[in-house]
């Protein structure tokens, strides 16, 4: 079952944060819009209706995207039930902040799969629907692909090869399916509200917003990005291009 546009996107990640806007962003926008994550209890709702529902704007599935099995039950499910996929917006990720002395590596390869793999897992099982509508596929990044802080490798690392990832898609799956990629900086999704400082810190003048990251997958996905493929988008209000000298 299609939405009246008969554009169907699938978010990972979607139940919060830049996953959520992105999937509240589209489904107003007319997507039908899946959402897939491995954690129920923060699923916010596509538009109005309950988490679990087939609301107009789309459905929540529960999936770790890390994990083969289940990303092809994914796949088995969508093909079932939307039977066509336009968009995927891989966006699933998460960060284990400590010393690399102490950092396991089952904890390493926990990051990399849910952060990197899935997109593999994802473009490869969705390829043949993504390919038939002429679809595309964004991924989301970071600016950790670009500088860190401590005790980030795992992370870093990941986000690092998603933008690697991004272009080596692009020229394989093109030119039927674009493949572009956002690297968001700092982006409030939750906490404290953000201080005039750090606000004035962004040559933008602000912190992010989840608004800001929607819009522009909104837009990669859309009819008037079809010359853009395998490019990235560093969106962070400037930070990474700021000369920062010791006081």
């Amino acid at each position: 079952m299609t939405g009246a546009s008969g554009r169907v996107a699938l978010v990972t990640g979607g139940a919060r944060g830049i996953g959520a806007g992105i999937a509240s962003r589209l489904a107003a926008d007319g997507w039908r819009v899946v959402v897939a994550d491995r954690d129920p209890a923060g699923a916010a709702p596509i538009g109005t209706a309950p988490i679990g529902t087939a609301p107009a704007g789309g459905r929540f599935v529960l999936c770790d995207v890390g994990d083969e099995a289940a990303v092809a039950r994914l796949v088995a499910d969508v093909d079932g039930t939307e039977q066509r996929l336009d968009a995927l917006i891989c966006n699933a990720g998460f960060m284990i902040r400590k010393p690399v002395r102490d950092l396991s590596l089952a904890e390493w390869s926990s990051v990399l799969a849910t952060n990197l793999t899935s997109i593999f897992l994802l473009v490869r099982g969705f390829e043949t629907m993504l390919r038939t509508a002429r679809g595309a596929v964004v991924t989301i990044a970071s600016t950790r692909a670009h500088m860190s802080e401590p005790d980030t490798e795992s992370y870093s690392a990941s986000k690092g090869g998603v933008v690697a990832l991004t272009h080596a898609l692009a020229v394989s799956l093109g030119p039927e399916v674009r493949v572009n990629c956002i690297s968001p900086g700092w982006i409030f999704t939750k906490g404290p509200q953000p201080t005039p400082e750090e606000h004035a810190f962004h040559p933008a003048g602000r912190v992010g917003t989840v608004e800001d990251i929607a819009g522009l997958a909104a837009f990669l996905i859309g009819p008037e990005s079809h010359f853009i493929t395998g490019a990235e988008f560093v969106v962070d209000g400037g930070v990474t291009r700021k000369m920062i000298y010791p006081e």
